[in-house]
């Protein structure tokens, strides 16, 4: 993935919540998990990783939201516009992730593989040769 020494910037859709990242990212995938798909009406989403202390809210502290959507994760959203942008989850203390299609411009982040894929939806196709990982918890 690409490092750069600057801040990555990224914001909401009425960009309200804005948060800035100091690289380097730990990670980007694709997740095909049914929370992220019912939380951003999509297929998938695309998150990237890095320690919370690498993380800063710019804007919109009031405007930022969480939603626990379970014992353990929740997802921060705007109350403005409903943008889902952040999740965190005791399975990852230390990390936030953030949703790649909300940066204010490309910076090279590309997404190493699909995650959840078990729980993938059966109406899209995918061709793009990432490793697939099924959910470790689920019962076999």
């Amino acid at each position: 993935m690409k490092k750069t020494a600057n801040p990555i910037k990224g914001e909401c859709l009425c960009g309200k919540v804005k948060f800035a990242v100091q690289p380097p990212i730990k990670w980007c995938s694709n997740c095909h998990c049914t929370r992220c798909q019912r939380s951003h009406g999509a297929g998938f989403v695309t998150w990237f990783g890095v320690y919370e202390s690498q993380f800063k809210l710019t804007e919109g502290n009031t405007d930022l939201k969480w939603y626990n959507s379970s014992k353990r994760s929740k997802y921060g959203f705007c109350t403005n516009c409903g943008s889902s942008i952040l999740f965190k989850s005791s399975k990852w203390k230390d990390e936030i992730h953030m949703t790649l299609a909300n940066l204010k411009k490309d910076i090279g982040i590309r997404p190493k593989n699909n995650v959840y894929f078990d729980t993938h939806v059966d109406w899209l196709t995918f061709d793009d040769g990432l490793k697939r990982f099924d959910d470790p918890n689920k019962p076999k």
